[in-house]
């Protein structure tokens, strides 16, 4: 039963933009900055104190896949962002002329996560973009046309975002969705999918005080084979291997966790997240301080959130397959490319499917997947653009994710310029903006 309580406010428009990209990871960000560098007055909204989404918070820091057999496909304001951090001592680039074979994650970038940070910090800055953290989007209502003094000008949409001062509300033309979620076109009421089986998610963790030489290897698999029978572990806390546990050892820390029966989409669902990866890395911690070898062992770190690889994804007005993505199909509307393969994480084991692209293969994304279904001033970028599961594990990834930035970044400009629905932008002059700022674009049939 639903209970209406006696609350009501007369919420304070404290801002009027053209854009306001909801969502400081790497959709988001490039999406701002592309957005303020075609002219638009733009705002980027963050839940967090700190730019940077998945890549720095989860400690997801490896970016990628900018390059594919032998040339770079995605390039623009992503690509920029690691060659700052590059330059900064940040990174260092791989070799992108060797071939990695199926070892695909040999082309990430491993950067330094407060240097990328800063670099995402100064990028905004210089573009002029508005930085709002510590905010997240309440709601989002259509303006009426006799709004602001009766004057709407090129504001078409009201968004009241919450904070440390409470509720505020900001006039803009264009939102982009960049939260991962679809947050944002959920509560606009545009459809939204979520597979019947979603993907575990996985906490980060550093290791360091033991004595990797004087580790007992023997004990450690006794001790894990007790601890699993007395369910004092899961064999979802750590990577498969022989014997179990001594690749965390070896590399300092865990990445290969899952995180399992979990539904990151809400904040209670998120919250339920956090602590079961907590309590993973917990299990392992007590276990492995029972080890020879390990009787000092300490978390150096655990990454700020879980990280999590879906939830909703849009109904757009196209939408990306598996049969699309894997034929290296070229859409009519392409912004760019993608390349990583297929890569579903099992909901309940610590399996991964991993299915590469054929020699030669290079996919696409095209424009439609970024605009929810009938949508006038909403954009989506990163990973809850429209598709399917196998097609979404795959453009999932912050490479591709940087190019629907940039892409849906260059479009919510053009939409609030031209006075125009997202559906109605120029292709043609997407093309155009999204090359003049360095972005790599598909060759199409569509002029």
């Amino acid at each position: 039963m639903t209970q209406t309580l006696p609350f009501s406010a007369d919420l304070p428009v404290s801002e009027r933009y053209d854009v306001v990209v909801v969502g400081g990871g790497p959709a988001g960000v490039v999406a701002a900055i592309q957005a303020a560098r075609a002219g638009a007055r733009t705002a980027l909204v963050e839940k967090n104190g700190i730019l940077g989404g998945t890549t720095v918070t989860a400690a997801v820091n490896f970016p990628g896949l900018f390059h594919a057999w032998g040339r770079q496909i995605i390039a623009g304001i992503g690509w920029e962002i690691v060659e700052e951090t590059v330059r900064r001592g940040g990174a260092e680039l791989p070799d992108f002329g060797a071939d990695p074979g199926p070892a695909h994650w040999l082309h990430q970038i491993r950067v330094n996560r407060f240097v990328y940070a800063s670099v995402l910090d100064d990028l905004c800055l210089a573009a002029g973009v508005r930085l709002r953290l510590h905010e997240m989007p309440a709601a989002v209502r259509p303006l009426p046309p006799a709004a602001a003094g009766g004057e709407r000008g090129t504001s078409r949409l009201a968004l009241v975002v919450t904070g440390k001062s409470g509720l505020e509300v900001l006039l803009t033309g264009t939102v982009v969705d960049a939260t991962g979620d679809a947050d944002v076109a959920g509560m606009m009421g545009y459809a939204r999918h979520k597979s019947a089986r979603l993907q575990p998610g996985t906490l980060i963790y550093g290791l360091d005080g033991y004595d990797l030489d004087r580790v007992d290897v023997e004990a450690l698999a006794e001790e894990h084979a007790a601890a699993l029978a007395a369910g004092e572990i899961l064999p979802t806390d750590h990577k498969a291997g022989r014997p179990p546990l001594y690749r965390e050892l070896s590399q300092g820390g865990g990445s290969c966790n899952h995180i399992v029966d979990i539904d990151g989409s809400t904040s209670p669902s998120r919250t339920a997240a956090e602590l079961k990866g907590r309590a993973a890395v917990g299990r392992v911690y007590r276990l492995l301080r029972r080890v020879p070898g390990c009787e000092s062992l300490r978390v150096s770190f655990v990454a700020g959130e879980c990280g999590v690889r879906e939830t909703w994804r849009i109904a757009g007005e196209r939408e990306v397959t598996a049969a699309s993505y894997t034929s290296g199909f070229v859409w009519p509307d392409a912004i760019g490319y993608s390349f990583y393969p297929i890569d579903i994480h099992q909901p309940d084991s610590i399996e991964i499917d991993i299915r590469p692209l054929a020699r030669g293969v290079v996919a696409t994304i095209p424009y439609g997947a970024l605009v929810p279904a009938g949508s006038d001033h909403l954009l989506v970028a990163g990973r809850s653009i429209a598709g399917d599961q196998a097609a979404n594990s795959a453009y999932r990834v912050q490479a591709t994710c940087m190019a629907t930035g940039q892409a849906a970044g260059a479009a919510a400009a053009l939409a609030v310029q031209g006075a125009r629905s997202v559906r109605a932008v120029d292709p043609a002059a997407l093309r155009a903006t999204l090359a003049a700022h360095g972005a790599i674009i598909p060759e199409t049939t569509e002029r």
